[in-house]
């Protein structure tokens, strides 16, 4: 699996009341989230992100409460990947539930900034910058990469299962 993208910046400690503020949590719609992720932040964010995009961030990314609102917020606003110096726990596991990839290299962190296009390679672990740079990340293991492509946990549950839910 691989993604090319836009990048959009945020800092450290973004928690998931500003990944998703709380006053919106009054729906599952995923596509209504999505018209509201990191508004708190970045009040444009929503309207500037597109399909493909490429979300950076610094260290423990989705910290806070462990509503899986926030990463499904992120996937429905379009972003393909999130990268960040590292994650919260809760967040990683929601993350890879709702099959929103993620990469810990803190290197790419430090190389990225808002606008400029990456290429990330999941399979790979890498990451690659418009100038050629490449970054390495930890490759997700196999099931983990099985789960993403299904669309999340429930999803490559249901295909295990012949369909059956």
């Amino acid at each position: 699996m691989s993604f090319e993208g836009k990048v959009h910046k945020f800092g450290d400690d973004i928690n998931t009341d500003l990944i998703i503020p709380a006053r919106y949590l009054i729906t599952t719609d995923p596509k209504e989230l999505a018209l509201h992720c990191m508004e708190d932040d970045d009040p444009q964010f929503p309207k500037k992100v597109a399909v493909g995009d490429v979300m950076v961030a610094g260290k423990n990314f989705g910290c806070g409460s462990s509503r899986e609102h926030a990463p499904i917020a992120i996937k429905a606003a379009g972003v393909s990947v999130v990268i960040a110096r590292s994650f919260a726990r809760i967040f990683l596991r929601n993350s890879i539930n709702i099959g929103l990839p993620i990469m810990e290299c803190p290197e790419a962190v430090d190389a990225l900034s808002t606008g400029a296009r990456v290429k990330v390679d999941l399979e790979k672990g890498s990451i690659t910058t418009e100038d050629g740079r490449t970054f390495k990340a930890k490759p997700f293991p196999d099931f983990m990469l099985e789960i993403i492509r299904a669309g999340g946990l429930l999803n490559y549950v249901q295909n295990r299962m012949g369909g059956r839910k």
